[in-house]
């Protein structure tokens, strides 16, 4: 049984974190530089963005996670260290600082960056600052890290749970940021996640990649996947159970807790994506499989056209229909239904792949609502769901200038 919990990153025995301003962000009120510590070294695991243009800490991330250890994790925000000059040396240097300030080895510290791409990052700040993110390390300081790398983000993304494994207590936590650029086709964004259960790095591994294809990657705000998309998991195996090496009825559990905190933040972003007004959910029941399910929600959730059909509360259900049939997914169009539902109610729109009649003021009623559910049923066993959000005129604003 989950037991939703407070303390994010910092609710797992044996983790700390702290942020502060360093000064690569103009804003001084703005936490910039933030700061995840274990006690003990750590399992560690990792999913990265599969763009072929990768960030400077996404490639170092790569290699230091090949060890399967890990103790810390230093993340800016403000400069994506993506395509700048220096790129890679900086990445090292911002894990050695971190490394010096924390008593550990360069080679335990992973490192994240998120920001504008191609500018130079300020590493002579981040080095000064380090020392000072150390020394606002608590066991409170999830949230501090969790605004410490947030951008156009507008809210904090956290979530935690406990639950029994093998009689003793465990528990995972987690934050993200993601507003923007957000299409995955890894795991995130940035994300960080920790937990106490004792579990090996290969099972760990097997676990995220596992959580990641049933969460972050069923995200899609503006169909852009980022150049330092990156989810970082860290083991403390302080809950004292016995150690996680291979799939069993333990295996099970602790998948199931990781794939909640991750679902939630997967979803808290895509209810926060730029100018977003309305969270999205696409829901399919049928297709051949869960993977043929998989591909047709992300395929609706993905599209422009549903989106901006989102925003304007228009319930043009043809356009859900369309991003099916380019999804790649083999389906009879003559067995689907479309159904949309709020907390308004529910509004059947098309069956047997052809139109109902149905009230459009009824249907504008519940696509005005916060957050929408949009249920596809068709022939097959497969079912599955994506979270997307509307396409707004605030998204161009944002983005048009997001760098000048």
């Amino acid at each position: 049984m989950l037991k939703f919990i407070d303390g994010g990153v910092c609710a797992a025995k044996g983790f700390m974190a702290g942020a502060v301003h360093c000064g690569v962000r103009r804003n001084r009120t703005k936490l910039d530089l933030g700061l995840i510590l274990a006690e003990v070294q750590c399992a560690a695991a990792g999913v990265f963005t599969r763009n072929r243009v990768k960030a400077a800490p996404v490639v170092y991330d790569m290699e230091v996670i090949k060890s399967g250890h890990a103790r810390a994790i230093v993340g800016n925000s403000g400069n994506a260290n993506a395509c700048a000059p220096e790129g890679y040396e900086h990445a090292v240097r911002m894990a050695r600082a971190t490394a010096a300030a924390c008593g550990i080895r360069p080679e335990e510290v992973l490192v994240l960056s998120t920001g504008v791409i191609g500018q130079q990052l300020n590493i002579e700040a981040i080095e000064a600052g380090i020392p000072a993110a150390y020394a606002a390390l608590s066991p409170g300081g999830s949230r501090d890290m969790n605004q410490s790398i947030m951008t156009t983000d507008l809210t904090e993304k956290t979530c935690a749970v406990e639950f029994t494994l093998g009689g003793k207590t465990v528990k995972v936590g987690g934050v993200c940021k993601g507003s923007g650029m957000i299409h995955p086709n890894m795991g995130t964004m940035l994300a960080c996640v920790t937990t106490d259960a004792a579990i090996s790095p290969d099972m760990l591994s097997m676990a995220l990649k596992a959580a990641t294809d049933l969460t972050f990657n069923c995200v899609s705000v503006d169909g852009d996947t980022s150049t330092n998309d990156t989810c970082l998991v860290l083991a403390s195996g302080l809950a004292g159970n016995a150690e996680i090496t291979a799939k069993s009825a333990e295996y099970d559990a602790f998948l199931e807790a990781l794939t909640a905190v991750m679902r939630h933040l997967a979803r808290e972003t895509a209810r926060d994506g730029e100018g977003a007004t309305k969270l999205i959910t696409s829901k399919v029941t049928g297709g051949g499989s869960d993977a043929d399910a998989l591909a047709l929600a992300k395929s609706v959730i993905s599209s422009s056209l549903v989106k901006a059909a989102m925003f304007g509360a228009d319930a043009n259900w043809g356009r859900e229909l369309c991003a099916m049939g380019y999804s790649g997914v083999e389906f009879d169009p003559q067995t689907v239904g479309i159904a949309f539902s709020s907390g308004a109610g529910t509004v059947a729109v098309c069956q047997n792949g052809v139109s109902l009649d149905f009230d459009e003021t009824a249907a504008k009623k519940i696509l005005s609502e916060k957050e929408i559910t949009i249920e596809i049923t068709l022939d097959g066993v497969g079912s599955a769901e994506a979270w997307g959000c509307d396409l707004t005129y605030d998204y161009v604003k944002i983005n048009g200038d997001y760098r000048t």
